[in-house]
């Protein structure tokens, strides 16, 4: 399969005199005589692989090329249940030593708990650094957090290297693998760390934290993220404040790779120092991945030793007089960490764990089938991980089998349109594979690939007008039918009615120009349905051409 440049841009923006811009499309690659080569819905075996045409040309699509899907599941945990007769065993011999150690863990956090809220008390200058004797008193919910990794089985933890010293490496970075991480690094060295949102809420972890003096963030805020590298820039340059903790992954993972990095730590163009965690293990699996909070802390708490590995890694400085490429930075930094970790790095990032939670609710057998890297979609089509999962909801409508794929008929059910020679087209550029059946993969990175074609926008609008064949700036039910059956004619009226309540979201009647577009951007295959109206004839050429203005 060829390996297409999807984020070059496929035409080329010019300054010209001309209001217009006019794609010609050869005769031979553009059909409009559907109205021959329908298929009605008694045809007994349509073939959407017979056709190899692409129904997105006209936009300015070259085709669509979807990388193989991943093998590795970096957010599975391989212990996720009690199995085995020696787990069994060793639950019954350590059930005694686990309500001792529960006991211990409830009373080492009641008396952090305490410290800190005293250490909190009456200091509202927060945006400052901590006071001295207020730091002190953490000390206490410090002590406090090692007796926790006690009471867990972190009897002892081994470390390798030292921590560089704060004017040399402001920023700290660490692959994220359990709950464990950020007690381990809250005693260790106290730093401030960068967390979401709505870890203020929760019972006394919220309050605990607040003494770190916190940098929250919202991950799908762009305003947030702004503030939160500024937060990070501002406390690093300072002395007084602790170390700024950063988890890049922006999620935990089992371990076993490294994926994609945020670029918060790295865009400030201080120095970092990478850490990494291990949990080694042969029959309980620490890592915080497909497992509920409450069954991974019993199954701590029924171990006779849980063991734990910190290594400091050497410090990574930005190149270029501090100027280097922020992506460049997290890039190398990322590689020290995954060789370090010796493991492989790929392009998972929270949105992947989005699509795994939507999947796993909606209960789907394989879950993981689900994911898609979606660093990489992100990079490639700047899709975000929301509308990734809007995409998702879209997909699972179709009735995907246990496999995560989804055939032809169960696609045009979805679609709500009919056996025909455009909705054959559709399915067999998506199917990549030509395996008569789709993932979610390739419908996702069809989706985003019509997106970003260069003419998509303009070409929602052209159609629009096109539609609006009163000039009212609405489009009624007939108007959109008139339309719709130029690509595929002798639809009935309660299939366009059906394709109606597609755009028509709030049920009045009529659709507005801001709800035709915004329902295109959230169903892009549909753009297909209007091409004939957007596409003209030229007699003189023979050929046929796509008016847009620009």
């Amino acid at each position: 399969m060829a390996n297409h440049d999807l984020e070059s841009p496929l035409i080329s923006s010019q300054l010209s005199d001309s209001p217009h811009l006019i794609l010609s499309v050869p005769d031979s690659d553009f059909s409009i005589q559907q109205s021959n080569n329908i298929h009605h819905n008694h045809n007994p075996s349509p073939n959407p692989n017979t056709s190899s045409r692409n129904p997105f040309e006209f936009l300015g699509s070259d085709g669509l090329s979807v990388p193989a899907p991943s093998t590795l599941d970096p957010f599975k945990n391989d212990t996720p249940y009690i199995e085995g007769f020696y787990e069994l065993i060793k639950i019954v011999i350590c059930l005694p030593i686990a309500i001792a150690r529960l006991v211990l863990f409830g009373v080492c956090l009641a008396i952090g708990y305490v410290a800190t809220k005293i250490a909190l008390k009456g200091w509202k200058d927060m945006h400052n650094p901590m006071p001295k004797w207020r730091s002190r008193l953490m000390c206490v919910t410090r002590g406090c957090a090692r007796c926790i990794l006690f009471s867990f089985g972190y009897h002892w933890i081994t470390r390798k290297g030292k921590l560089a010293p704060r004017e040399i490496a402001p920023i700290v970075v660490s692959n994220h693998v359990s709950y464990i991480d950020p007690i381990f690094y809250f005693f260790e060295f106290f730093p401030t760390i960068v967390a979401a949102e709505s870890h203020d809420s929760m019972p006394f972890v919220g309050t605990i934290i607040r003494a770190m003096q916190v940098i929250y963030v919202n991950r799908f805020l762009p305003s947030s993220r702004k503030h939160a590298v500024n937060e990070v820039k501002r406390k690093a340059t300072c002395d007084k404040f602790p170390r700024v903790l950063l988890f890049p992954e922006g999620t935990t993972t089992n371990g076993k790779v490294l994926i994609s990095f945020q670029l918060g730590a790295f865009i400030p163009g201080y120095a970092i120092q990478p850490i990494i965690v291990r949990y080694p293990h042969v029959h309980f699996d620490q890592s915080w991945g497909n497992i509920s909070l409450g069954m991974l802390m019993f199954k701590m708490f029924t171990q006779f030793h849980n063991f734990m590995e910190v290594e400091y890694l050497p410090v990574v400085s930005p190149l270029d007089n501090c100027k280097e490429n922020p992506a460049h930075f997290a890039k190398r930094t990322s590689h020290a960490i995954a060789s370090a970790l010796n493991v492989v790095q790929t392009c998972h990032s929270y949105g992947d764990v989005m699509l795994l939670m939507k999947a796993s609710e909606s209960k789907q057998e394989k879950p993981s089938s689900y994911m898609v890297e979606m660093a990489k979609v992100e990079s490639l089509f700047h899709v975000s991980s929301l509308e990734a999962v809007d995409f998702l909801d879209k997909f699972l409508s179709t009735n995907p089998d246990a496999s995560g794929r989804v055939k032809f008929h169960d696609f045009l059910r979805a679609l709500r349109v009919r056996t025909c020679t455009l909705s054959e087209e559709l399915f067999g550029f998506l199917d990549v594979e030509k395996k008569g059946s789709i993932t979610f993969k390739q419908f996702l990175y069809g989706s985003a690939h019509v997106l970003k074609q260069p003419l998509f926008r303009q070409a929602c609008e052209l159609a629009f007008t096109e539609c609006d064949t009163g000039g009212h700036g609405l489009i009624s039910e007939q108007e959109l039918g008139d339309m719709i059956r130029l690509a595929i004619p002798n639809l009935d009226e309660d299939e366009i009615h059906e394709l109606f309540n597609v755009f028509d979201t709030d049920g009045d009647g009529i659709v507005s120009k801001d709800s035709f577009i915004s329902c295109l951007r959230r169903n892009p295959l549909l753009i297909a349905l209007f091409a004939p109206c957007l596409v003209h004839k030229d007699s003189s050429q023979g050929g046929y051409r796509i008016l847009e203005v620009v």
